[in-house]
């Protein structure tokens, strides 16, 4: 395929290489395709993970950032008061030498490195259903997504069966179930929980986290550099076992067995080229982050996955005669819809019982509680619409007496106190198309790209949900018997969630939609975006595994389209 006589040409260029930007690339390079990945960060190779085998008393300040390094480099990816650690800042963007601009509070959480957030992620897969791909439309909200269930299906059988997610059965139709592994099983105090919760609410469901994470390991079926879950809970150091999927241990190392896989790091992409006499996009600029080189490579089709709001920028400064406002946007819709998940709410308390019972081992996941609201007629609120699930644990409460040391201390600290039980609701963010991200060409970055501006924030619908998820959280632990139960609800802004998207949104008119049903631009056939930019709504569900199964699905599309001559 490729043009051996052109060093810059490539069959296909994905930019990014994330948890859809390594599928990408996989699915292309083992379809055949020459194909180059560009990323903006360094290079990280499987292993290459600094704090993975260290223990808590081998990191300074006890795993702790000093204030001093928080203010200088992390003020805004630290506002959750718990994301930035000694353990984990070297993947975590610095925000002095990475600016955004806010007119509302976003907080961009972000780490330019291969593997992109796919190394720090929270591995929660939980798949869509008709419930959420037709609620637009039933609604009258935004438009319509241009799929259903039954299109996607078959690629989460897919990407589920190669990326290894476990999790349990429950036949819930606003969750289907999928190609599972065995479960971490819920531990005794969770397992009570489920119980308690069950007999007095039936609809609300407690089941183990449905996490990418191999509890079964097959190499032929889990290839890569991957190996089984050792329960070591150390995930978003990087697991240098290759035990939960990411860009690293799975797709990119598929991708080089091919021979036809190419990475080049520490490449900005300013924009995507267009020619107008092809009517379709040929090829990508680029600038050297290290050296300032500025670079053209060519490709015969383009997969954009830099990540909602840093492919939406893209698109944008990608200005043409054809497209001033940026490639593809003849809609205007780019850089609108914008989307997160909400949290900064829940409960907890004290779970009696269970003082005798044990676990062990550290598993990377504890329970979910899907949607339980505004999934038919009979679970309807009259004061919202769509809904939210929850991820929580319940956990030992470890004996801390004052005025003890030596043995006597340590012979409290080793007794067993209750559990403690606490969970997170998750809501649904709504796509309003006053919620936006946009470039602002007045200011730039370090390499002259335009500043991105956020503006958007949780409204009324969002605020009337996270009333009621709060209320929810607080029947269930009464309904489990549980004593100092608190709760809170404290809204966070955009972003916090970390599961951006919406700013490149799908659609079956290109008059309000940017992406056809195969993730292919309306204007620009020859780009698909298969990331978090293209979802025309945001579930409550964790989006990664669809932003997967979407992506297999486009390069399938994309190939059949090209052996046909059609692309």
């Amino acid at each position: 395929m490729g043009d051996i006589n052109k060093p810059n040409h490539f069959d296909a260029i994905v930019i990014g290489s994330g948890i859809s930007g390594g599928f990408a690339a996989m699915e292309l390079c083992t379809k055949g395709y020459k194909t180059l990945v560009l990323e903006r960060g360094r290079m990280v190779k499987h292993g290459e993970y600094p704090t993975a085998h260290m223990d808590t008393w081998d990191l300074p300040n006890r795993n702790k950032v000093s204030l001093e390094e928080r203010e200088q480099h992390f003020e805004k990816q630290d506002r959750l008061n718990w994301w930035v650690n000694e353990d984990n800042k070297h993947w975590i963007n610095k925000d002095d030498v990475n600016p955004y601009n806010e007119d509302e509070r976003f907080d961009w959480i972000r780490g330019d490195h291969v593997g992109g957030r796919s190394i720090m992620w929270g591995r929660q897969c939980y798949r869509w259903s008709d419930i959420d791909f037709e609620a637009n439309l039933k609604e009258g909200v935004a438009v319509d997504w241009p799929i259903r269930y039954r299109d996607i299906e078959p690629w989460y059988d897919y990407v589920e069966t190669f990326v290894g997610v476990s999790g349990q059965a429950e036949g819930l139709k606003q969750i289907p179930d999928g190609k599972f592994l065995k479960p971490f099983p819920l531990n005794c105090a969770e397992q009570g929980f489920r119980e308690s919760v069950a007999n007095v609410y039936p609809d609300r469901v407690v089941t183990p986290g449905r996490v990418a994470h191999l509890t079964e390991y097959n190499p032929e079926v889990h290839k890569g550099a991957r190996g089984q879950c050792q329960a070591r809970d150390r995930c978003w150091r990087g697991c240098p076992f290759g035990a939960y999927f990411s860009s690293q241990s799975a797709t990119l190392p598929v991708a080089t067995e091919t021979g036809n896989l190419t990475i080049r790091a520490d490449s900005v992409v300013m924009e995507i080229l267009y020619d107008a006499t092809t009517k379709k996009a040929s090829g990508v600029k680029v600038k050297d982050a290290n050296t300032g080189e500025i670079l053209e490579y060519t490709a015969q089709i383009i997969f954009l996955n830099a990540s909602s709001v840093a492919s939406a920028s893209i698109l944008l400064n990608s200005r043409s005669e054809t497209f001033p406002n940026g490639l593809g946007n003849t809609s205007g819709e780019i850089g609108h819809n914008l989307m997160d998940h909400h949290y900064g709410m829940g409960a907890s308390g004290i779970l009696p019982g269970h003082e005798d019972d044990y676990f062990q081992g550290r598993k990377p996941t504890g329970f979910y509680i899907p949607r339980f609201t505004n999934i038919d007629e009979e679970s309807k609120q009259s004061g919202y619409t769509r809904g939210f699930g929850y991820q929580g644990s319940a956990r030992r409460i470890q004996n801390n007496p004052e005025g003890l040391v030596g043995d006597a201390l340590k012979a409290q600290v080793f007794k067993p106190g209750p559990y403690h039980i606490g969970m997170t609701c998750f809501g649904e963010m709504l796509p309003y198309h006053e919620n936006r991200m946009y470039l602002n060409f007045e200011q730039q970055d370090k390499h002259g790209f335009p500043l991105i501006t956020f503006d958007a924030k949780l409204r009324e619908n969002e605020n009337k949900l996270r009333e009621h998820g709060v209320k929810c959280a607080v029947e269930m632990l009464e309904a489990a018997g549980c004593t100092n139960i608190s709760s809170y609800n404290s809204a966070t802004a955009p972003g916090a969630c970390i599961h951006e998207m919406g700013t490149a949104r799908m659609g079956r008119d290109p008059k309000t939609s940017v992406l056809n049903q195969w993730n292919q631009m309306h204007d620009v056939p020859n780009v698909f975006v298969t990331d978090g930019a293209c979802m025309t709504s945001s579930g409550t569900q964790n989006p990664s595994i669809t932003y997967m199964a979407l992506t297999a699905r486009a390069v399938d599309y994309a190939h059949k389209q090209i052996q046909a001559g059609k692309l």
